[in-house]
Parts: C-alpha cells; sequence; structure tokens
C-alpha cells in the first residue's frame, strides 16, 4: 500500500508510521493516509509514530483552506470538514495496541493533539510543543483539550493552552507529557524501537485491556469491574501457570 504523506515500515510485530509531509505538515493527504494506515495494522504488536525532520509543524493550514474556508460561520458544514482528522486521531487512540510517539524537534498544533491520543511518548531533547491555536483565533478541537489535561494535568494543559507558549522537552518529562528525553534523534528511535519490541514480547491480550482501562475515563467502580470482567474472559490457565512462575 502507497501514501502521499507517511511511510509505514515494519520489523517483526512493530509497525512505524513516519510522517513524511514538508515539516511534519499534517494536510489533507495525511488524514486520508491515517484513514488506510488504521485499516493496515494486521499483526503489528506495536506501533511507532514518528517525524522525518521534525515531528509535526501541525496543520497545513495552507493546503487545509480550501475546505475549511466555505465551512466557516456553517457548525454542519465544519464539523464535516474536521470529520476525517478526528476519525484519524480517534482511530489512533481506538487501536488494541500500544502506541508510541517519538517526538523530535517541533511539535505543534494537530501535532501535538495527536500525540496526546498515544500511550507512551518520549523525545529526544531537542523536541519542543506547542499548542498555539489561541494565537490564530482557533480552540483546539483535535482532542487535545480533552485529553492533555488527562495526560498533565488541568493547570499544565490550561497554560499550554491559553498561553500559546512553547515548552521544551525537560520540562515536558517534568510535566509528564512524555516519559523520557534522549540525547539525540538517533538515540530517540533506537529507544523506541527498544520499547517497542519489549512491549511486542507481552502478552496481547492483557496489553489490550491495559489500554483500554487506562483510557476507559470511567467512574472508578465501572472501572474496575471491567478490569475483572477482562480478566475472567481473556487470561488463561497458560499465562496464570506461567506469570507463578516468575
Amino acid at each position: 500500500m502507497t501514501f502521499r504523506s507517511v511511510k509505514l515500515t515494519r520489523e517483526g510485530g512493530v509497525a512505524t508510521l513516519t510522517i513524511t509531509s514538508k515539516k511534519g505538515a499534517l494536510g489533507p493527504a495525511f488524514w486520508e493516509d491515517m484513514a488506510r494506515v488504521l485499516t493496515d495494522l494486521d499483526g503489528a504488536r506495536v506501533l511507532i509514530v514518528r517525524g522525518e525532520e521534525l515531528f509535526s509543524a501541525g496543520l497545513d493550514v495552507t493546503a487545509s483552506a480550501a475546505s475549511i474556508a466555505p465551512a466557516l460561520g456553517d457548525p454542519e458544514k465544519f464539523r464535516a470538514v474536521v470529520d476525517d482528522m478526528h476519525a484519524a486521531i480517534e482511530g489512533l487512540a481506538a487501536l488494541p495496541i500500544p502506541v508510541i510517539a517519538a517526538v523530535h524537534g517541533w511539535c505543534i498544533g494537530a501535532g501535538l493533539e495527536l500525540i496526546a491520543a498515544c500511550d507512551l511518548r518520549v523525545c529526544s531533547a531537542d523536541a519542543r510543543f506547542r499548542l498555539p491555536e489561541v494565537r490564530l483565533g482557533i480552540t483546539a478541537d483535535l482532542g487535545g483539550l480533552q485529553r492533555l489535561p488527562r495526560v498533565i494535568g488541568h493547570g499544565r494543559a490550561a497554560h499550554l493552552a491559553l498561553t500559546a507558549e512553547p515548552i521544551d522537552a525537560p520540562t515536558a518529562e517534568r510535566w509528564g507529557l512524555v516519559t523520557e528525553v534522549l540525547d539525540t534523534p538517533d538515540a530517540l528511535f533506537a529507544r523506541a524501537q527498544q520499547l517497542a519490541l519489549h512491549l511486542a514480547g507481552l502478552p496481547a491480550r492483557a496489553l489490550e485491556g491495559t489500554k483500554r482501562i487506562l483510557n476507559d475515563d470511567l467512574p472508578h467502580a465501572r472501572s474496575l469491574a471491567d478490569a475483572v470482567q477482562w480478566n475472567a474472559l481473556h487470561m488463561t490457565a497458560e499465562g496464570l501457570a506461567s506469570a507463578l512462575k516468575t
């Protein structure tokens, strides 16, 4: 399968999605490619999402203007314009496999909302993160305002979204946006691959259930009951016996 703005490669059970558009800009081609990528992951145990020259400069406003401009002032038309974007990011979040974002360079706007939908986020020391929408007269509408408070807390998410100021890699790690900072992009990609191979070696059903419960955003008692039900349906005698030996 060929794509216009991304590249999908595989090594064993690890799939890697590389954003190949100029400066990682997310335009119509990217959202169309994502719809196809999400249906082309059979057999993958883990997905890494990364950029090429940098992670992402955000939404490709120039390429998207032709569809956005006629929809301004009409909520129904505007919703139709962003449907493909929502489908891509929500589809990424809904994958039953772990998704690792490996961020180097700038990660801006829609790119930041994209990584908020990933399960694990690591970056290199040159990474910078920014949600600049308010400076452009826009309210971020691709899931960042919903997910970031869960990832880094309401106050820090509000700081990012309301000030539109960038944060650097050490700040992102301190806030919990990323869990590790590597010295160089090469070290970052090697670490992402190492994490992915580790995850690929773990029981797939256990990973799927853990991801589902972490992300379900349900009341405590309901989420706890769902975890018990998942184990009742998917835990195996062989797995239990193996666990008892370790």
